[in-house]
């Protein structure tokens, strides 16, 4: 299930530091094969999300850039659609993310919403 543009509209980016360290200090995290995500409530009715791809993974931008694009088309795809609103979702990235295939990207974000206890009741779908 593909999110609409409409549903990627009401999805924020995660731009300040401040938030990033709320969100790792005050929020819960899951880690899968993929990806380490951390969720934190933040006040509002809008979901919104950041990325952090560390130089850990690897020293060359382009492949960092890499990794931070499929990681952000997987968060458009997967948290418009089945994550909660009114949270902040920080997604981390691992060394496996580079060569991990999309749709097993988009299933890890999916299952650890699940495991957090994030995904969307069926009566807050819409």
């Amino acid at each position: 299930m593909h999110a609409t543009k409409e549903q990627i509209k009401q999805v924020d980016r995660l731009k300040r530091r401040s938030d990033f360290l709320r969100v790792q200090k005050d929020g819960k995290r899951w880690v899968a094969k993929g990806i380490v995500l951390q969720v934190a409530d933040n006040g509002t009715e809008r979901t919104r999300f950041g990325l952090t791809v560390t130089k850990r993974l690897s020293k060359s931008a382009v492949v960092r850039n890499r990794i931070r694009r499929r990681l952000r088309a997987a968060a458009y795809e997967i948290l418009p659609v089945k994550a909660k609103k009114g949270v902040d979702y920080v997604i981390s990235a691992r060394s496996e993310s580079e060569d991990r295939l999309y749709t097993d990207l988009c299933r890890d974000l999916e299952w650890c919403l699940g495991k957090l206890d994030h995904l969307k009741t069926t009566d807050e779908h819409g």
